[in-house]
């Protein structure tokens, strides 16, 4: 049994999750949710396609990250300008995608360390099979299996 595992939500509950944090961001009522989501807005490298992406905030030193696994991250790779609305505010940013399993790892177990294990199961969508944090070397078998990433978002 891996310790860490990746859960999602089935893609059909996404396609109609998304609109709906969206809208509720726009009015007064997203105004909690805006606290704990951003949403990123940039242009797919190869199609063209214009993206608008809810996706849980992390804060770090001077910027933001966000920790996923969803396919649309690697049009970050090499680095990419994005518009990230948060708290009400919009800000053109650099978005820089991290594969490397260990920095990855890391930076999913520093996380880890600040929310704790029952909240970061949560925010991070992750399950620990042990009940309890898991060690660097679990999370790095989990980036590589799962793809795991972190995009690191700091200002233009």
């Amino acid at each position: 049994m891996n310790a860490v595992t990746v859960t999602r939500p089935p893609a059909a509950v996404v396609r109609l999750l998304n609109p709906a944090v969206l809208a509720a961001l726009r009015t007064p009522l997203g105004g909690p949710l805006g606290r704990s989501v951003l949403v990123l807005r940039f242009t797919g490298r190869r199609t063209g396609r214009r993206y608008r992406v809810p996706v849980t905030a992390h804060r770090w030193d001077d910027g933001l990250m966000v920790l996923t696994s969803a396919p649309w991250r690697v049009n970050f790779r090499g680095g990419r300008d994005v518009d990230v609305t948060f708290e009400g505010r919009t800000t053109p940013m650099r978005g820089v995608l991290v594969e490397y399993a260990r920095t990855v790892a890391e930076t999913y177990a520093k996380r880890i360390e600040e929310l704790g294990p029952e909240q970061a199961q949560r925010r991070l969508g992750l399950k620990f099979a042990a009940g309890r944090a898991p060690t660097v070397d679990e999370l790095v078998a989990a980036v590589e299996r799962e793809h795991l990433s972190v995009l690191w978002l700091k200002p233009r």
